[in-house]
């Protein structure tokens, strides 16, 4: 069973910087996405990142290029969003994802991915 679970969420200032993690497990292939997403109150899910195993490709929504960075530990089966400069906007409960049999480039559609972690709130309050 493929399981994954986020941390790092919490309460910062605008301009401030987190970084979440995701640790997931029971993924017994080569080929598959992770992806971050978010959901605001009274707002629909939505793609945040998300990268590609087996080429490393990494795709972002154009609200958090250049802010955030979406990357991975191979050898701990965890992937990281780097955040920075957060701003109010970023407010969230934040999920990680994964698609598999997924080869190429990710998807950033919400639907393709099979499982979901828990999710993590980001709150972005001065």
């Amino acid at each position: 069973q493929v399981q994954l679970v986020e941390s790092g969420g919490g309460l910062v200032h605008p301009g401030g910087t987190l970084r979440l993690s995701c640790i997931f497990s029971g993924i017994r292939m080569p080929y598959y996405a992770i992806g971050w997403f978010r959901q605001a109150p009274g707002k629909e899910r939505e793609a945040v990142a998300c990268f590609t195993a087996d080429n490393d490709n990494t795709y972002y929504t154009d609200s958090v290029k250049g802010r955030f960075t979406i990357s991975r530990d191979s050898a701990r089966s965890t992937v990281y969003l780097q955040m920075d400069g957060l701003n109010t906007t970023d407010t969230a409960v934040y999920y990680c994802a994964a698609e598999l049999h997924r080869v190429g480039r990710c998807t950033m559609v919400t639907g393709s991915y099979d499982y979901w972690g828990q999710g993590v709130q980001v709150t972005v309050s001065s």
